[in-house]
């Protein structure tokens, strides 16, 4: 009973000093982590919890419709879900790894031979058996193989979440320009409208000799550039559209809107601190746990070096017509595999994993600053292009009061034709222009929600 418990201790003795030699010592880089700052470089002011369908601020039925049809059939969503399955039967097999196997045969034969004294015998015979094999995982290899699958798995959901992000963000976005393209092209419809009649009011005048030929070629240009402007809008039109529909995983078709853009919610600021960004998004949670399976992954690579230690054992019986009684058979085994030589190919895969694992610690630091950055440059766009809507709603104002005066005075005969014509050329630029930054305002919310994670916090 001593001997074999001084066995045992010399056993593991021997294993625990055998694993402190786990292979070469890999060089790792030394990548410094992302400390969160203490706050945001543009603060809006006190916000709102993020809810997860952020979109639902916004008060558009049809726009939510819309995200969530997208999140139930886009196809990009559908591919990372499949992934998600790969990855969890990648882990379950790694896993596996760590059991015993146990498998079960029969094999059956009937036969005919001539014995020593040349007399035939006949024999049918069956051989029944069960086999056990077992990797016993003594410094723990198939354990790091198995976590680095699980991590692989977690990193796979984390894909699955960013792109539903993705696509609830581009499916939210792309409905808000539509509706722009949709108040830019009634706005050119009703300007091209008044043009005109202004160009047939002047066409009557010039026939009974009231204005000369050279104002009406000017209204008729003023009128033709106003035109051209609807095709374009027609056109862009028709591909948001079609992109919107693909995103939903649909054919090109048409898609049901609400009301125009003024008629949209300005959601509220959504809250969330610095300190919170890096679990909230699951962009920085899936380079996360990528970095944690190659970590794993180096792990495995140097135990290689280990000797692995297998167990095997069968049992089973022997049935022949030429025996009285059926005969047992077992056997037990055990073995020990340790690598003499192999050409450096272990040195090389661990340095190969050592080399993935810089890669995803770079990886990580890249993408907690580039989430840093995104959401900086969010708010400062939410800030700035609210002010901008500001600056240029009072000078749509100022333009469509000078168009007016400048209309009043060409009726009365005390200006030129062209001043109404500049008037009207730059009051219809300004309102373009003034949708397009609307558009562009409620965008920034949009992308300061995806850049916040909204809704898919770790």
């Amino acid at each position: 009973m001593k001997l074999a418990r001084s066995s045992t201790a010399l056993a593991l003795a021997l294993a625990l000093a055998l694993q402190g030699c786990a292979g070469p010592a890999v060089k790792t880089a030394q990548v410094e982590p992302v400390v969160p700052p203490p706050t945001w470089r543009v603060d809006l002011g006190v916000g709102v919890p993020i809810e997860k369908d952020w979109w639902l601020s916004f008060g558009d039925p049809a726009l939510a419709a819309l995200v969530e049809d997208a999140l139930a059939n886009n196809l990009d969503i559908a591919i990372a879900g499949a992934r998600v399955r790969e990855a969890r039967a990648q882990q379950m097999l790694a896993r596996s790894a760590m059991l015993p196997t146990l498998d079960a045969g029969v094999g059956a034969t009937a036969s005919r031979s001539v014995n020593a004294f040349g007399k035939p015998s006949e024999q049918v015979a069956a051989q029944p058996q069960l086999q056990a094999a077992w990797e016993i995982d003594l410094f723990g290899r198939l354990a790091d193989q198995e976590n680095a699958a699980k991590s692989g798995w977690l990193a796979s959901q984390a894909a699955r979440d960013a792109i539903r992000l993705s696509v609830a963000s581009t499916t939210a976005s792309g409905y808000i320009t539509l509706l722009a393209i949709d108040d830019r092209l009634e706005v050119a419809r009703r300007a091209a409208t008044v043009r005109k009649a202004s160009r047939d009011l002047i066409a009557r005048r010039v026939k009974v000799g009231y204005s000369p030929k050279l104002e009406l070629e000017q209204a008729e240009a003023e009128y033709q550039s106003t035109l051209q402007i609807i095709p374009a809008l027609e056109l862009a039109r028709a591909r948001q559209e079609n992109a919107l529909s693909l995103l939903a995983g649909k054919l090109p078709q048409a898609v049901r809107r609400s009301s125009g853009l003024s008629a949209l919610r300005v959601p509220p600021m959504p809250e969330a601190l610095p300190s919170e960004l890096l679990r909230r998004r699951p962009d920085v949670a899936q380079a996360e746990f990528q970095l944690a399976a190659t970590d794993s992954n180096l792990a495995a690579a140097r135990k290689r070096f280990l000797p692995q230690f297998r167990l095997s054992a069968s049992t089973g019986a022997a049935f022949s017509s030429l025996l009285a009684n059926p005969i047992g058979l077992w056997s037990l085994g055990g073995s020990i595999l340790a690598p003499l030589f192999e050409g450096g190919r272990l040195k090389a895969g661990a340095e190969a994993a050592g080399a993935q694992r810089d890669a995803a610690a770079f990886a990580y630091r890249k993408t907690a600053l580039t989430a840093f950055r995104e959401v900086n440059d969010a708010l400062a766009g939410v800030s700035q292009l609210d002010a901008q809507v500001r600056i240029q709603a009072a000078q749509r104002d100022a333009l469509a009061e000078g168009y007016r005066l400048a209309a009043n005075r060409y009726s009365e005969g005390y200006s030129p034709l062209l001043e109404q014509l500049d008037a009207q050329r730059g009051l219809l630029s300004a309102e373009l222009a003034l949708i397009q930054t609307r558009s562009d305002a409620m965008n920034a919310r949009v992308l300061l929600y995806q850049a916040l994670g909204g809704g898919w916090s770790g």
